[in-house]
């Protein structure tokens, strides 16, 4: 196999470790690098920032890249992901999304291309933070009375949203299998007096600060005990890795929406 990958976003620090992680995949070959209008990369060898060779040279315009790529893997910006979309759907191209922070317009956006194209939409492309997604689902069913629920995420200084996207995600699976509506349940931020804590929301703390790449914790509290699930990522490689797999597995199948979790056997 030889996959033909294109990459979103190859200035930011995702973009150049899933350029480390398409080389170190004997499947995978760097097919296309694009990054913003403006960026000082465009027009230069897509590995030369960082002294390497790739032959592949940056590009602004997907329009111009993507036909004969097999998967283009976005971890960029919904505003940018959008241009991202419509190319895709106009070259025939699968699509891997790891960007977070879309709004409901955005996600009915993603939507709306995926009738057209296979899409792995996913808040997080690590296999483990997936794994713990579904342990989140089987606890929750365990532990709905009795316990109140609290998801507790820290990143680095330079996340722009807040909570993560995986957080979000905990927080969804939690409420689904306990039959709540996470709009209605989901506790954002406390201050002040606040009065007793209602036992059917579910909180959410952020923490953001040097260069945690992402720790994630779902916390049961109940009386005389606590149950803690945590996954905690210690490089950015694991979601590169993550959304490599999800290419792969994208290969032949019929446009739709997917998650890792499809990716995953874990639904």
């Amino acid at each position: 196999m030889n996959l033909k990958i294109a990459l979103a976003g190859v200035s930011g620090r995702m973009g150049r470790t899933l350029i480390e992680a398409v080389n170190a995949d004997p499947d995978c070959s760097l097919h296309a690098a694009l990054d913003r209008p403006g960026s000082p990369l465009l027009g230069q060898d897509a590995e030369a920032a960082w002294g390497g060779l790739s032959r592949v040279h940056v590009s602004a315009r997907p329009e111009d890249v993507l036909p004969g790529a097999d998967a283009l893997i976005d971890f960029t910006r919904p505003e940018a992901t959008f241009a991202y979309l419509d190319a895709c759907v106009e070259a025939g191209v699968p699509l891997v999304i790891g960007t977070t922070g879309f709004d409901d317009a955005g996600i009915a956006r993603i939507n709306t291309a995926a009738r057209h194209v296979p899409v792995v939409f996913s808040p997080n492309m690590s296999v483990g933070v997936n794994l713990l997604m579904k342990l989140a689902e089987l606890a929750a069913q365990v532990l709905d009375e009795g316990y109140d629920i609290e998801i507790i995420e820290a990143h680095h200084r330079h996340k722009i949203d807040a909570p993560s996207g995986t957080a979000l995600g905990l927080g969804r699976a939690v409420a689904g299998a306990i039959g709540r509506d996470l709009a209605q349940c989901a506790v954002y931020g406390r201050e002040g007096v606040t009065g007793e804590r209602d036992p059917k929301t579910i909180g959410f703390a952020t923490v953001r600060g040097g260069d945690i790449v992402g720790d994630h914790t779902l916390l049961f509290a109940g009386a005389g005990e606590r149950v803690e699930l945590t996954h905690k990522a210690s490089s950015r490689a694991t979601f590169a890795q993550g959304a490599l797999r999800a290419a792969k597995w994208l290969q032949g199948r019929a446009p739709g929406l997917y998650n890792m979790r499809d990716v995953l056997n874990l639904n």
